[in-house]
This record gives structure tokens, sequence and C-alpha cells, in this order.
């Protein structure tokens, strides 16, 4: 089986620490805009990855291509292509769930996890279970399932509903003009709506984490207000992380990057800091 193709952003310097930075539903790359710059400027090599099914990454045609662990695969080669074993990863939405899954599944490769607003794949099922109110907030998981349908109905309108699945579950204003546009000019590239929802798709396919608990260092930063995941969620998950700092931004929906980049940047560098300044003192030679 050829490799899928992978489109990505690039920034920082060639030998800073490694960073991946992993998009959700329905975002790619651009997603990432107001982190690439401060990680890069603080000396961290970036990568913000279109990922399979999205952007301009190749589009693979099956629901088994969208596996969980071949999403992982994508991951790890993208790192060994640039030259990284072990590197750090940052993941919202479904990009936090294959960040999830690296760390639990590769735990020598991921130095160090960030989550942003992403459930711990051991948890959502219970929780559902638990909670019936997320039940229903997840109640487009089951409809992504049917073929053709949703690929219409988010298509109808010039993307209306895929652009309402942003605006309307955001701060006014977060998704300007110019972001919108560039989002419609994803999600029209042939074959891209059928990419993305085959994420979903592939979720009966996927098998169980091998392992609950999570043993590099992570951090978890959660809009309480996020109109797709309950708050909870990001306790259960902080619950099965040996070394975590979690952070409820009360006040913050799903889209916690762009609602409040600022902060989210800062909470970035201050949990990446000990990898720059390991990296520091490797490249002069320094003993600690």
């Amino acid at each position: 089986m050829a490799p899928v193709r992978l489109h990505m952003i690039e920034a920082g310097p060639p030998d800073g620490p490694l960073v991946i930075l992993l998009h959700g539903f329905p975002e790619f790359s651009y997603g990432w805009r107001h982190q690439i710059g401060p990680l890069a400027e603080a000396g961290f090599r970036v990568l913000a990855l279109d990922q399979r099914g999205y952007g301009l990454s190749d589009m693979p045609p099956t629901i088994e291509d969208y596996r969980i662990d071949r999403l992982v695969d994508d991951v790890l080669r993208l790192a060994e292509e640039a030259g990284h074993r072990r590197f750090s990863v940052v993941g919202h939405d479904w990009g936090g769930i294959v960040a999830w899954w690296l760390a639990l599944s590769h735990p020598d490769r991921v130095e160090r996890l960030a989550i942003l607003n992403a459930p711990h794949p051991a948890t959502l099922r219970g929780h559902m279970a638990a909670h019936p109110g997320q039940l229903l907030k997840s109640w487009y998981v089951g409809f992504f399932q049917l073929p053709s349908l949703p690929e219409r109905l988010m298509r109808a309108g010039g993307f209306r509903i895929a652009e309402r699945a942003l605006t309307s579950t955001s701060r006014p204003g977060t998704f300007g003009p110019e972001d919108l546009a560039r989002y419609r000019k994803a999600w029209a590239r042939p074959g891209a709506l059928t990419g993305m929802l085959n994420w979903y798709r592939a979720l009966r396919r996927n098998p169980r984490p091998p392992t609950s608990r999570v043993h590099s260092p992570t951090l978890i930063v959660w809009g309480d207000r996020d109109a797709f995941l309950d708050r909870g969620l990001a306790d259960e998950a902080a619950v099965l992380c040996d070394d975590v700092r979690l952070v409820h931004l009360e006040q913050v929906s799903h889209w916690v990057q762009h609602e409040e980049a600022e902060t989210v940047n800062r909470l970035l560098a201050d949990f990446l800091q000990d990898v720059l300044d390991g990296k520091a003192i490797h490249r002069n030679g320094v003993r600690p």
C-alpha cells in the first residue's frame, strides 16, 4: 500500500524540538494559524499537518483507510521523515484523539502531549452511558454513518451547515469571512467531505487502546462551553494520566485555540519549555 501524501505547514528552526499540530473536524492546518508563529518564534520546529482526508493531503477512498492506527502511522512517518524519533504533539478535537492514541500506543515516541477539547479514547463510551446529555450532544456521530446523505447536506447552500458547525458553536466573530472562505475552499476539493466523514465511519472498525494510562507528561486545556463534549470528559481523562496539568477555561467554547489564542499559546509555551531547555543543554554540551 502506497503511503498517503500529506501536506503540512512547517515553521521554526530546523534543529528545534519537533512539535506536531493535529487539527480536528471540519478544519485543516489553517486551524493552527494563531499557534504556528508563536511556537516557531519560541524555538520549536513546528509541523501543522493536513491530516488524511483534509486540505491538500491525499483522500484515500475507503472507510478502512481512516482507522485510527493508520492515522497514528501518518504522524509517526511524518516525524521520522523530519528526522525525529521523539516529538511533542498538540491535538484538538479529532486531532486530539489521534494524539491520545499516539501516547497510548507509542509512549516511547511522544515526549509531551497537549490536548485541546478531545476525549480520552477509553472514557467516551462509559461517559455517554452515565450521562445521557453527552449522548444527545453526539447525535451527529450516528448521522455521519449514513452513506452520501451527510455529504449532500453539508454541501447544500454553499456549505451552509458546515459553516454553522463553526459559527453557531463559537463566540461571535471567532471565524471571520476570510476564515470561512478558506474552509469552503478546502471542503470543495473533490472527495474532501467524504474523506472527513470517513473518520467517523471508521469508528466501529477501530481497536481498543492498548492501555488506558498515559505516561507522557500531559496538558489538557478544556473550553467548558463546548457544545459537543461535556466538561466532565476532561476530568475523566486527567485521572488516566500519570503526570498531568488540567486547565478549564470556563467561558470558552469547543474552539479553544481560536477564541483564546494568547492563553493557549502561553499554556503551550510553558508546558513545552522543558523540552526546549533540554535541547539547549544538549546543544551546548552542558550536563545538568
